[in-house]
């Protein structure tokens, strides 16, 4: 593959090896022999571009720049150092070290070369495993949320039969012109009032099913956990009973209204699983440590201890037809919103799942 970068690399690297054997050659050709001492210094600064090169261009590379420093080396040898043959052997041994040193430089080069290749060739599949996963867990996490939709659209038919007969009922009176003007308007006032009913229940599940972008805005926790539990009554089951206990006087929650829905939706339709022959949900909101405390407590069969580590995995779950996600997502929601959820045993049976929210925006992360 043509990268250009990595050519003007090569070619930067490539002439600053040449210039530095260049300038060493000529440092050793321009300088006397009676300085001994600079030839020394000189013999030594061959090994930085020889060096240098291993690390760029591998062990050819330092073996090619050691070749090259030893060939313009030599001939100074010969003609400076002809006439005392133990200190010109010396300096030839010297070649071979230039050889030796860009070898081994340019093998652990490559070796590290090779390492790192390998890790950033790792690096891309988990970056694309990662992704993977993480379009399958959203793939979950939708089929989780037309779930909990399907359920309540289940318990929202039959809620809406009910007004749906008054309607027909009323029409029929309106029907009949010899009916009391008295009853006719009374007649009328229950079409509106069913018509009004009819309309929130449908809003209210339109603001559930539809996605948007998160807004922060200032939450009524006492009304948002009304509208829920109105929501989810009707799919919960006759038996379930639903309790509210709030602080009075407690101020706004900020947040994004319908995220928080869909958490505190989540734990009820789990909390109304767990309690197949009925009982009692409990949701209560507090303040607690500057933020807002909301609290979903059961009744149900509970958690087991061996599986308390592991509920906010993704695709754990004890029910037969359960995704595995209905926690997780709500671990996840209220992560992004800068709180944090827990859950204990109850001293009596059921579980107590919390949920704590800081008040103030600098608060969350």
């Amino acid at each position: 593959m043509f990268d250009p970068d990595r050519i003007t690399r090569n070619w930067r690297a490539l002439t600053l090896v040449a210039v530095g054997v260049v300038l060493t050659s000529a440092g050793h050709y321009l300088t006397p022999p009676e300085f001994r001492l600079w030839h020394g210094i000189f013999q030594r600064l061959y090994y930085l571009p020889v060096v240098y090169a291993g690390i760029a261009f591998g062990w050819v590379g330092g073996l090619v720049a050691a070749i090259v420093a030893g060939l313009l080396y030599v001939p100074h040898i010969l003609m400076s150092w002809s006439h005392e043959r133990p200190y010109a052997l010396e300096q030839f041994a010297e070649i071979f070290m230039f050889l030796a040193v860009g070898v081994v430089t340019g093998v652990l080069s490559d070796r590290e070369r090779r390492r790192s290749m390998e890790l950033q060739r790792t690096a891309r599949k988990l970056n694309q495993v990662y992704r993977e996963l993480q379009d399958t867990f959203e793939q979950v996490k939708r089929a989780d949320r037309l779930s909990a939709i399907g359920q309540l659209a289940a318990g929202l038919a039959h809620e809406i039969r009910n007004p749906l007969s008054s309607i027909d009922g009323a029409a029929e009176v309106m029907e009949n012109a010899e009916r009391p003007e008295e009853l006719r308007m009374e007649t009328m006032g229950i079409i509106r009032k069913e018509c009004v009913r009819l309309n929130r229940l449908l809003t209210n599940l339109l603001d559930f099913a539809r996605p948007r972008n998160p807004e922060w805005i200032e939450i009524d926790v006492e009304r948002l956990l009304e509208s829920v539990i109105e929501l989810v009554k009707h799919a919960a089951g006759k038996d379930i009973r639903f309790t509210t206990r709030t602080t009075q006087g407690m101020p706004p929650l900020l947040g994004d209204k319908e995220q928080i829905a869909q958490v505190i939706l989540n734990l009820i339709i789990n909390a109304a699983q767990a309690m197949p022959e009925g009982g009692e949900i409990l949701l209560s909101a507090s303040e607690k440590n500057g933020g807002v405390l909301i609290q979903v407590i059961d009744e149900g069969m509970g958690i087991p201890t061996e599986d308390m580590d592991k509920v906010f995995d993704p695709f754990f779950t004890t029910k037969e037809s359960g995704t595995g996600l209905g926690l997780p997502v709500v671990h996840q929601i209220v992560s992004q919103l800068g709180g944090a959820v827990s859950f204990s045993q109850n001293a009596v049976r059921g579980m107590t799942f919390s949920l704590l929210f800081p008040q103030s925006p600098g608060d969350r992360a």
